[in-house]
C-alpha cells in the first residue's frame, strides 16, 4: 500500500512539476514603483519604474498571461496585452504602464489579432527599467496558448 502511494505521489509530481511556465496575474504586475525622472538624453523626464522583489523573481522565467491583445501598427506585427480592453486601457488613461504587456511574437505568432480579442500568452518574461522605446514589462518569443475565457 505504501508503495502504490509513494508511486502515486511520484507521478503526479512529475506530472505537474514539468510545466516549464506560471500563469502570472496582472495583480502580480502592480509589484512596481514608479518615479519621474529627468533623462539627460533625452531633455525630458519620464516615469522610471522600481521593481519589487515579487516580481522580480519572474524575470527570465517562462510565464504565461491572459489580456486583450491591442495591435501598436497598421500592419500587425506589434502588440501589447492589456488588463483592460483598449476603451480603458494605459493609452486612454484608463490605468497605469503596469496594466500592459509589450509581446514580441514568434515569427509563426504573427498574424492579424482582433482588438480586445482576448488571449493568453506564454513566452519568457523580461523586466525594462532602462529602454523608455518599450514597455516596462515585455514576453519574448511570445505565442497564443488558447482561447481566453
Amino acid at each position: 500500500m505504501k508503495k502504490s502511494l509513494l508511486l502515486f505521489a511520484l507521478l503526479w509530481l512529475l506530472g505537474t512539476g514539468g510545466q516549464a511556465q506560471t500563469e502570472l496575474t496582472w495583480r502580480q504586475l502592480t509589484d512596481v514603483e514608479f518615479e519621474l525622472q529627468y533623462l539627460k538624453e533625452y531633455d525630458a523626464r519620464f516615469m522610471v519604474p522600481t521593481f519589487g522583489k515579487d516580481i522580480q523573481a519572474y524575470d527570465g522565467k517562462e510565464v504565461s498571461i491572459t489580456g486583450y491583445i491591442i495591435p501598436l501598427d497598421a500592419a500587425n506585427t506589434m502588440f501589447v496585452l492589456s488588463k483592460n480592453p483598449y476603451a480603458s486601457c494605459f493609452f486612454c488613461g484608463g490605468a497605469g504602464q503596469e496594466t500592459i504587456v509589450e509581446l514580441w511574437l514568434k515569427p509563426e505568432a504573427i498574424r492579424r489579432y482582433k482588438l480586445d480579442q482576448r488571449l493568453t500568452f506564454k513566452g519568457v518574461f523580461q523586466l525594462n527599467d532602462t529602454d523608455i522605446d518599450h514597455f516596462n514589462y515585455i514576453l519574448k518569443d511570445a505565442e497564443p496558448e488558447k482561447a481566453a475565457k
